[in-house]
Formats: structure tokens, C-alpha cells, sequence
């Protein structure tokens, strides 16, 4: 099949095949293409679509982004369940398999040296949401008898929110604090937009932990016995994933 190579991740050879049925992008089946000991895990993509300008047109299309981004995520899925893949960027796209194997070699180091470090291990994210008391729009019947008396409603709100955002940095440091004690490495990322991400409550914690797939199991617990330690607090697990906060400039 002609076309250009579409680049998933870089792992060490690994004996386990993946799943016949599995589907790429573009609905090509992903394959291994070895060089110097290493394995891209590629596959053929239409020039019409992943050439430089198409390419770039696409990506302001969501819903062909969010096609790609799935296809893109489940072979990485399936390769987390057989090795330790280190993922490439979303429409990571070379003209034949000479120029990913002229990629492979020119990042060879620091490629050996990520996987080394990666080797075992996986990714689990956790997310803290603080659930907003919807105090601004309250009771509306009660209305101020005086703009004193108004005042003193709206310091009182303040209060209350303020009280409720510091109790929520206060779980979410502690969490945080205690998890990544518990971890080899841990990554904390912006707050989600909750405009973007179409969820209730402020999120006041997002981070990511590197953890040993033998200790994955008592990491899991660990975060399970937060839940509902705190009213108002929300915790959210996912995983396990590649190692994408921790793979360095290859992400």
C-alpha cells in the first residue's frame, strides 16, 4: 500500500503480537518497523490528508481531530498492554519508511534513554474538583432590605467561596503531596477550562504520576481512600496510560 508513514511511538521489540483487528489511523493497521534495536510502530496514511497543508487543514476540523485522536489513542492502548511505548505527537507523519528510520537514528539516545527510564512503568492521571455552591443566584425571594443589609450578604458569599477555594488548595496539596511521595515522578498541568472540558466544579488539581505497573494496584487504592474524605471535593482516576507527561520533547 503506498502512502506516507504515520508514527504512533518508539518501543523495544516486543514479542507479544497486537490484535489482528486492531485499526489505525485512516483505518490502516499499525505495523512494526525495526531499526538499531528499536520498533516505530507505523502506518500508511493517504497523502490527500496528511500531507503539510491538508494536514494542517484537518487539524482545525474537530471532528476529524477527535477521529484521528481516537484511532491514534487505541494503538497506543494496545501497546501499553504489551510493552512500554514512548508516544509521538498526534500527526507525526514522515514521507516513507527510510525517513522514519532517519528519524529513529538521529534520536536514537535520547530515545534508549527515555525508554530506559520509562521501562514498567505507566501513567495514571488525577483530577480534583471543587463542586461550586451556586450561592449568587440563592434564594431570590429574600431580597435586602437595604443596601447595607446587601452588602453584608455579598461579604458573606465572598466569605464562603473564599473558605470553600482554600479548603479545596489545601485537599488538593495534601493529595498531591502524598501521591507523589508514593510515585517515581509526577507532572502537574493547567486546570481544565470547565468551558472546554463540560464538567461541573473547578478543577483544582491536575496532575500526572509515573508508577510502577507492579504498584499500580496500591497507587489505585490509595487515591480510592480520598474519595469523599472532603464534602464539596470530587476525585477523578484514569489510567493506566502511556507515559505521555513523562516521555520529554517526543510528546
Amino acid at each position: 500500500m503506498t502512502g506516507l508513514r504515520y508514527v504512533y511511538a518508539v518501543c523495544r521489540p516486543f514479542g507479544t503480537p497486537l490484535q489482528s483487528q486492531l485499526s489505525g489511523v485512516a483505518g490502516d493497521p499499525p505495523r512494526a518497523l525495526t531499526h538499531h534495536g528499536l520498533v516505530a510502530v507505523v502506518s500508511h496514511v493517504p497523502e490527500r490528508d496528511f500531507a503539510e497543508e491538508p494536514l494542517r487543514a484537518h487539524l482545525e476540523d474537530l471532528d476529524w481531530l477527535t477521529e484521528t485522536a481516537r484511532a491514534h489513542q487505541g494503538v497506543i492502548d494496545a501497546l501499553t498492554t504489551v510493552t512500554t511505548p514512548l508516544p509521538l505527537r498526534l500527526g507525526t507523519v514522515f514521507r516513507d519508511d527510510s525517513g522514519v528510520r532517519t528519524m529513529m537514528e538521529a534520536r536514537e539516545e535520547d530515545f534508549r534513554r527515555t525508554l530506559d527510564r520509562l521501562e514498567g512503568r505507566v501513567e495514571w492521571g488525577v483530577k480534583v474538583y471543587a463542586e461550586s455552591e451556586p450561592q449568587e443566584s440563592a434564594r431570590p425571594a429574600q431580597k435586602a432590605a437595604s443596601g447595607r443589609d446587601y452588602l453584608r450578604q455579598r461579604r458573606m458569599q465572598t466569605r464562603s467561596h473564599e473558605e470553600m477555594w482554600q479548603k479545596a488548595e489545601s485537599f488538593s496539596t495534601r493529595l498531591h503531596e502524598k501521591l507523589s511521595a508514593f510515585a517515581e515522578d509526577s507532572r502537574l498541568h493547567p486546570p481544565q477550562n470547565p468551558a472546554l472540558s463540560k464538567v461541573s466544579g473547578r478543577n483544582v488539581l491536575n496532575a500526572a504520576y509515573l508508577v510502577p505497573r507492579a504498584h499500580s494496584e496500591e497507587f489505585v487504592e490509595m487515591v480510592d481512600r480520598t474519595k469523599g474524605e472532603v464534602p464539596g471535593m470530587r476525585v477523578e482516576l484514569t489510567g493506566p496510560w502511556a507515559a505521555y507527561s513523562f516521555a520529554g520533547e517526543t510528546t
